[in-house]
């Protein structure tokens, strides 16, 4: 199947103190909101709260309103931890808190997928396939994606039940360790997906690594080349293609995310003035046109 889908590219998560006058200007001026900065450049933007608790519809309201300037602009979010990284400790009354903290971005059509992450030591045994099932059938009302990065799940088997079910595949960028997902450009709904986490072999499995250690990583562009190829792939086969950069630390995720918007565009892309401070790099990417925003 060919759709020649939408892709939108972005980051995972939008408030990490150390952007700070690299990402956002050191001197704000009254109002500033951080997100309302970033939907003037992206289209998409991965919800990393999700993941750590259930969000509450207060948030996810506001979220919403403070997007709508953006009317391509598409949240994805990650699945809370309880239900994939601390199986058992999930009550009914926590899949209903999430479900009902989703609602907002659902009803403002704001929610582009609900990911589906699963650590490396989740393996493609007969016990997590049905616990995977039991997940994609409780969630089932949204459109999902699922990241798994143990190779195990590397299989014709796991991707005709995904197309069952659905669900889309995404593709990572990660460490490569002994049966570690390697890329890919894989398309399994119409949705497509693709997470880059950057390629710190150095603390990406040492257990004292803090999260910060583990994507401390900025891509050259040669590298984020073949990517922007697998972009041109899964578009064709998608409706909608979510590309996020994870290698948050100190804006380097922002920096290659315009980068790869620049790549996969074939055209210049424009850039906040702080981060072209921080990032030289981008001068080759960069837009003489500035953006004509209420925020800049």
């Amino acid at each position: 199947m060919e759709y020649q889908g939408r892709v939108r590219i972005g980051t995972a998560g939008w408030s990490y103190p150390d952007w700070e006058g690299i990402v956002y200007p050191q001197r704000k001026g009254r109002g500033f909101d951080p997100l309302s900065y970033m939907a003037e450049y992206f289209d998409v933007i991965e919800l990393n709260t999700t993941f750590y608790h259930p969000p509450q519809r207060r948030m996810t309201t506001s979220w919403a309103k403070r997007t709508d300037h953006n009317p391509s602009f598409k949240f994805t979010a990650k699945l809370w931890r309880g239900l994939t990284h601390e199986r058992g400790t999930a009550t009914p009354g926590d899949v209903t808190a999430f479900k009902v903290g989703m609602e907002p971005l659902v009803e403002a059509n704001k929610l582009g997928a609900l990911l589906m992450q699963f650590p490396w030591s989740f393996k493609n045994d007969p016990e997590n396939l049905r616990y995977l099932i039991k997940i994609m059938e409780t969630f089932r009302e949204y459109p999902l994606a699922l990241e798994v990065r143990h190779s195990s799940w590397d299989t014709a088997g796991i991707y005709q039940l995904l197309q069952q079910r659905m669900a889309g595949f995404c593709n990572i960028d990660q460490p490569l360790f002994y049966r570690s997902l390697k890329p890919s450009s894989r398309v399994t709904s119409s949705v497509g997906y693709i997470r880059l986490h950057g390629q710190n072999y150095q603390d990406w499995f040492r257990e004292d690594a803090g999260r910060d250690e583990r994507y401390n990583y900025l891509y050259a562009m040669e590298e984020l080349k073949p990517w922007a190829d697998k972009i041109r792939d899964i578009v064709l086969k998608s409706r909608d293609t979510f590309v996020i950069t994870n290698n948050h630390y100190r804006g380097q995720a922002v920096c290659n995310a315009f980068q790869l918007k620049s790549l996969y565009e074939g055209r210049r892309v424009k850039v906040p003035p702080p981060l072209l401070r921080a990032f030289p790099e981008l001068e080759e990417i960069v837009s003489d046109t500035p953006i004509q925003g209420r925020l800049l």
